[in-house]
């Protein structure tokens, strides 16, 4: 260990979304900075997240689509997949998003770069594992999330992967079982289907994303049972490694009987935990919750009344990049302040599933007004009927909006269906304003547009608040949804 003790104002540990972040804003306080990164500089989002899954995503969306064609009266088969091409360029694309960010780490000051891992050694000092100790006045953890894999799971031994991984293939294989039913397994196993790839996702307690509302998660699980084998109520019995790959042992629901298959790979998509095992927290009088969590107000994002902050991922709170970003400026000004420490706004909730359909949550949840007592009311729309979605073979969706019947302000909505990432964003927008429905009506609808299936949804719930009438009824000049 170097006797030698280096003395900062503000150590941040991680650079990734969170950290940069944090690190921006407080260089504009001082410019005595450690920020320490002992993995590989690229964040979870460019490197094993949002972007490359997207890579995937794209194609396997254009090769389903020519599914469709003939509906159109286009006589088109459908694309063989060229795995190692489409790998190729899944790498090449996502090395291209980590390069951005290494770019901007580059351009941070160099003396203030540490790669090295931070343990705690007290509330002020940090032990390096280049051998080094830090004394911060200020420390903002930053460390992000890593896969959780459970241990029944492990019996796939060296053919367990996890999203990490999926994006290191050279090429496609013929058979993957995917674990778990949110939004990575969602994403990702709907694309590998889609490419050609023999899919089977299984699930738990018919959870399906982030979908808590009854209506709209039924109408989603069915939805892709539809498409690909789907066990969203699965038992499984036993998995373990075998000569030809991965055999897995399941009931699909527990009334049914024991089936048997053998997969290419089992690929945990179990969810992600918060990156905290080896930063010595222990070693810290920081009080945590039963995950080991430090407890923190997430308008501050200030660690009890102490001079640490948490910001990112690893607050387990909302593991979503723009959540991210947002904390991780918070944390760096509260970290640059103390020890006087602002609380700010935080944005209205977002969340987008890339599945199709899309799959989107904005505002409160269905399960958060329920839990809550909160009297509220819910319009339904589907998109089923809604015209543009027809002219478009896309018509697959139902929207659920909640409202407030004493204010007649929108509270939060959770949906499924066809470009559903731009209608949450109008709401999440309408809702950060603090709009009520009929101010929302007033604003400009265009004729033929999905967007209109949005309106029919806020009239039928101005309707359900008792603050206008019953929607007119689907008419031959404006279509389904005017």
């Amino acid at each position: 260990m170097n006797d030698e003790i280096k003395r900062v104002d503000i150590a941040i540990i991680g650079t990734g979304t969170a950290g940069m972040g944090a690190y921006r804003e407080a260089r504009k306080f001082t410019n005595n900075i450690a920020l320490i990164e002992g993995g590989e500089y690229g964040t979870t989002c460019a490197r094993v997240g949002c972007m490359p899954s997207k890579l995937l995503i794209a194609p396997a969306e254009a090769r389903h689509h020519t599914q469709v064609f003939q509906q159109f009266g286009l006589n088109v088969g459908v694309p063989e997949v060229m795995g190692t091409v489409l790998m190729d360029r899944v790498k090449r694309e996502r090395d291209r998003f980590v390069d951005f960010v290494k770019k901007d780490i580059d351009e941070f000051e160099p003396e203030h770069r540490i790669q090295a891992y931070a343990k705690f050694v007290d509330d002020h000092t940090l032990a390096l594992s280049n051998g080094q100790l830090l004394k911060a006045d200020k420390v903002v953890i930053a460390t992000g999330s890593i896969p959780f894999v459970p241990d029944i799971l492990k019996g796939a031994e060296d053919l367990l992967i996890t999203n990490d991984d999926v994006f290191e293939w050279n090429d496609l294989p013929k058979s993957v079982a995917v674990f778990g039913a949110g939004v990575i397994g969602l994403e990702l196993g709907q694309a590998l289907h889609r490419l050609g790839v023999n899919v089977h996702l299984f699930g738990a307690r018919n959870s399906v994303g982030p979908l808590t509302d009854p209506l709209v998660k039924d109408y989603a699980i069915n939805t892709f049972k539809a498409e690909f084998p789907f066990h969203s109520t699965s038992e499984t019995q036993s998995i373990k490694r075998v000569s030809e790959g991965v055999e897995i042992r399941f009931a699909s629901t527990p009334d049914d009987e024991e089936q048997v298959q053998v997969f290419d790979y089992l690929l945990a998509a179990t969810g992600r935990r918060t990156n905290i095992d080896n930063l010595g927290l222990e070693n810290t009088t920081l009080i945590r919750d039963e995950r080991g969590i430090p407890m923190y107000d997430r308008l501050s994002m200030q660690c009890g009344s102490s001079h640490i902050f948490i910001a990112g991922d690893v607050n387990g709170d909302l593991p979503l990049l723009h959540e991210a970003s947002d904390e991780g400026r918070l944390a760096g000004e509260n970290a640059g302040r103390f020890p006087e420490v602002y609380k700010r706004a935080r944005k209205v909730p977002l969340g987008i599933v890339f599945s199709d359909p899309q799959i989107a949550t904005v505002g409160r949840s269905y399960a958060e007004l329920m839990q809550s007592g909160y009297k509220f009311v819910a319009g339904e729309v589907s998109f089923e009927s809604q015209g543009r979605a027809r002219v478009m073979i896309v018509n697959k969706g139902v929207m659920r909006l909640y409202g407030d019947k004493e204010t007649g302000c929108l509270l939060g909505a959770e949906m499924i269906g066809p470009s559903h990432e731009h209608l949450a964003h109008l709401l999440a927008w309408v809702i950060q304003m603090r709009m009520t429905v009929s101010e929302v009506l007033q604003m400009p609808f265009y004729h033929p547009v999905i967007e209109e299936g949005l309106r029919t949804g806020l009239r039928v719930l101005l309707k359900e608040m008792g603050m206008g009438p019953q929607p007119p009824l689907n008419c031959i000049d404006c279509g389904p949804g005017a």
